[in-house]
C-alpha cells in the first residue's frame, strides 16, 4: 500500500496507468510545495507528512486553512481550472509521499474515471474543513482552536506526538508564539498535553474533545469512507509499496 488513501483506493487500471509517472519523495518539515500564484509543476500525494495550507496577508502575516495528510492530496487547482493556488503549502510535519507531473494527473482526470470521482469527493471534503475553519476562527477561542489543531494533526497519524516548535503552530493559528506558549502551558497544567521543546505529546485525546469547539467534526478519515471507494474487489494494491519501473525510492 502506498499509505495515501486517495492512491491506495484506485482500481488496478487506473493505479497501473499512473505508476510509471509516480514518484516516492521525502517530505521534510518546512518544505514549501508550492507558493501562492506560482505555477504547480506536480501534485503531492502525502502518505506519513502532514502539509498545512496558509493564506498569506499583504503584512508578511500567514493563518492556516486547511491540515492535508494520508487521506487528501495537495495541488487541486489543477484540475480546478487553475495552474496556481492562493495559497501556500508547506510541510508541517516530516514524512514522505508521492509526487506525480500536474500534466498527467490532468490527462487522467480529464478521463472521467475513478481518479475524478475521488478527487472531487476529497475537495468536497477539503472545502468542509476549510468552512469549519473560518467559524472556528471566528468563534473559538484560542484554547479552543488550539485544541481542534492538535486533534486534526492527531487524525492524520498514528502517532501520539506532534513534531512541532512553538512558532511553526502560531503561524498556522495566525498569532503571537507568546499566545501559544500559554495555551500549551495551560493544557500541561490539566495533564492533556506534555510538552519539551519541539514536541508535542498528547496524553488525554477526549479531553481534549471536550474542550475545543463545535467546530471539530471527528477524524477526516471517518468523515470521507462514504464518498471515497475501496479499491476493486480482487485488487489488494499490496504491489503498490513495492518499488516499480518509474518510481524514485
Amino acid at each position: 500500500m502506498t499509505g495515501n488513501r486517495l492512491l491506495d483506493a484506485l482500481p488496478e487500471d487506473t493505479w497501473r496507468r499512473l505508476c510509471p509517472d509516480l514518484a516516492s519523495v521525502a517530505m521534510p518539515a518546512g518544505h514549501v510545495l508550492h507558493g501562492p500564484g506560482l505555477a504547480m509543476d506536480h501534485a503531492y500525494f502525502p502518505a506519513t507528512a502532514i502539509v498545512s495550507k496558509f493564506y498569506l496577508m499583504a503584512d508578511g502575516s500567514s493563518c492556516g486553512v486547511a491540515l492535508v495528510g494520508p487521506e487528501g492530496m495537495v495541488g487541486l487547482s489543477l484540475f480546478l481550472g487553475g495552474q496556481s493556488s492562493p495559497d501556500q503549502a508547506q510541510v508541517l510535519r516530516g514524512g514522505h509521499g508521492w509526487r506525480i507531473p500536474a500534466r498527467v494527473l490532468h490527462e487522467e482526470f480529464e478521463r472521467g474515471a475513478a481518479l475524478a470521482k475521488l478527487l472531487l469527493a476529497y475537495t468536497h471534503s477539503l472545502l468542509s474543513q476549510t468552512m469549519e475553519t473560518a467559524a472556528c476562527n471566528s468563534r473559538g477561542t484560542l484554547q479552543q482552536r488550539f485544541c481542534r489543531w492538535l486533534l486534526m494533526n492527531l487524525d492524520r497519524t498514528s502517532s501520539s506526538e506532534l513534531k512541532m516548535t512553538h512558532q511553526a503552530i502560531a503561524d498556522v493559528l495566525g498569532v503571537r508564539r507568546e499566545s501559544v506558549s500559554e495555551a500549551a502551558g495551560a493544557l500541561q497544567e490539566r495533564g492533556l498535553i506534555r510538552y519539551r521543546w519541539g514536541l508535542i505529546t498528547v496524553l488525554d485525546r477526549h479531553g481534549l474533545e471536550r474542550l475545543a469547539c463545535n467546530c471539530y467534526s471527528g477524524p477526516a478519515p471517518a468523515r470521507s469512507t462514504a464518498t471515497v471507494p475501496l479499491p476493486a474487489p480482487g485488487w489488494s494494491g499490496a504491489e503498490r509499496g513495492e518499488p516499480l519501473d518509474g518510481i524514485a525510492a
